[in-house]
Parts: structure tokens; C-alpha cells; sequence
């Protein structure tokens, strides 16, 4: 399962994705059990155009992530492998989808995690652009608020993240690509692999030269392009791939 893909390996990109924080109790979106596949109707929820335009569609959103689990999760087995390996030495930038924080509250860096996709516990107003906490919202929904609106300017808020059909910040973008680019070995963790331009992350690395490999339950469209596709639990095999990235990374020094 891990083979000589780790060898002289020292720097490491880690994209991931929603699989890698189901163990934490957090649902994935396209998965047997996922958000849209029991309520394919929440969609638009996640759509930018849908939620600026429609206030029951607002209200919606603001009714899923009111009582998220994502709230009261705490880092799983895997974060943490992640965090230990940045801590043993290797070189780790994690290029997460994820808006839980969870990488960072298991240990990681945060300089070394760059949250492609945004935060949810930020809130934006979509008009003036002032940045509070989630909670200060949420407080407000949870009060019978269910269309928030900013307290300066009056107009949508909504989770500091990037919904279908908004455009990711270029200077983000631009830095994953280079990370992506310069790293000795790609990790995808957890990922369909089916959002892009985040996806095609896998291609910036392989077209610099260098391996790709991908740990997901489910096939993705990159599975071709990869050194190998393990589809192993994340929980169980991602410790084991960082504990053997470690060991590697120590004999080289």
C-alpha cells in the first residue's frame, strides 16, 4: 500500500477534502450519507446566485449551519497524523477545501494551512466586506433572525466561504498552484476531486514532475494520472502513510 512513491520525499503538499473529517462526525456533501444526497434540494443553499437572490433559500442555509455538527467536532486521527508530521520536520503545506478548522485545532500551523474555500467561523457582509465571528450570527439566527443582515450597512451576510458560482481569491489560488508546483509529492485526501479549479491542483503537480497520490473512497477523475489510489479508511492509513513520510524524511537528513 505505501510503496517507493515516499523515497527522497521532503516536501509535501496535502490536498483535502470533506472525507477527511467524516471520522470527526461531520457529513460529506456527495456521499451515501451526504448533505445533498439526502437533500439534494440544499443545493442552491450553496449556490451564490440562489443565495443572494432568494431569502428562503438564505433562510436555509442559516438552518444547516445553526446547529452543524461541524461546530462540536474535534480533530480526528488523521488531522492529527498531519500535524505530527509537519512537527517531525518534514516540509507540509495542507491545501484544504474543508471551512471546519480542524486541521489547525489539531496542530497544524497555521501559516501552513491554506483554506481554499474559505472559513465558517467568519461571517461577511456582502456589502461593506466587515468580518465578524460566525457566533455573533448564529446567536442571531438561533433568536428567530432567519435572514441576518449586516448591523452597518444592512445588507446579505454570509459564511465566509466560497459558494458555487463565486470565484476563488486569485492570490489563494495562485499560492496552491505554486505549492502544488514545488512539492516532491501530492497528497489528495478525502476529495472527489470534482471541484475545480481546486482539482486540477493534481495536474499542476504531476505536470512539474512530480507523484500524486490519492486516498478517497470513491473513484475520482485524476485516479488515472496518480502514482497509486488507496482506497483504504483515511483514519486508518493516513497515520501510517505519515508515520513512513516521517521515517523517510528523517533518513535523508
Amino acid at each position: 500500500m505505501i510503496g517507493n512513491w515516499i523515497d527522497g520525499v521532503e516536501r509535501v503538499a496535502v490536498l483535502t477534502g470533506a472525507g477527511i473529517s467524516t471520522d470527526s462526525g461531520i457529513p460529506d456533501y456527495r456521499g451515501p450519507s451526504g448533505v445533498w444526497t439526502l437533500d439534494p434540494e440544499l443545493v442552491k443553499a450553496f449556490t451564490y446566485q440562489s443565495f443572494m437572490a432568494d431569502a428562503s433559500v438564505r433562510a436555509a442555509f442559516w438552518r444547516t449551519y445553526h446547529d452543524h455538527p461541524a461546530w462540536r467536532a474535534q480533530p480526528n486521527t488523521a488531522h492529527r497524523a498531519l500535524a505530527d508530521l509537519e512537527h517531525s520536520g518534514v516540509a507540509v503545506r495542507v491545501l484544504t477545501q474543508n471551512i471546519d478548522g480542524l486541521q489547525q485545532r489539531a496542530g497544524s500551523s497555521p501559516r501552513k494551512v491554506l483554506e481554499l474555500h474559505g472559513t465558517m467561523h467568519q461571517v461577511i457582509c456582502t456589502g461593506c466586506g466587515r468580518r465578524t465571528p460566525s457566533e455573533q450570527t448564529l446567536t442571531r439566527v438561533e433568536a428567530g433572525d432567519s435572514d441576518p443582515r449586516c448591523i452597518d450597512c444592512g445588507a446579505i451576510l454570509k459564511l465566509d466561504v466560497v459558494l458555487f458560482g463565486e470565484h476563488l481569491d486569485p492570490a489563494t489560488t495562485g499560492l496552491a498552484e505554486r505549492i502544488a508546483a514545488n512539492a516532491q509529492l501530492m497528497l489528495a485526501v478525502g476529495t472527489s476531486l470534482q471541484v475545480e479549479p481546486v482539482a486540477s491542483l493534481c495536474a499542476v503537480a504531476v505536470n512539474a514532475g512530480h507523484r500524486l497520490v490519492i486516498v478517497n473512497r470513491d473513484p475520482t477523475p485524476y485516479d488515472d494520472l496518480a502514482t497509486a489510489v488507496i482506497r483504504e479508511p483515511i483514519g486508518a492509513v493516513l497515520p501510517q502513510i505519515c508515520a513512513a513520510l516521517n521515517t523517510a524524511g528523517q533518513a535523508l537528513k
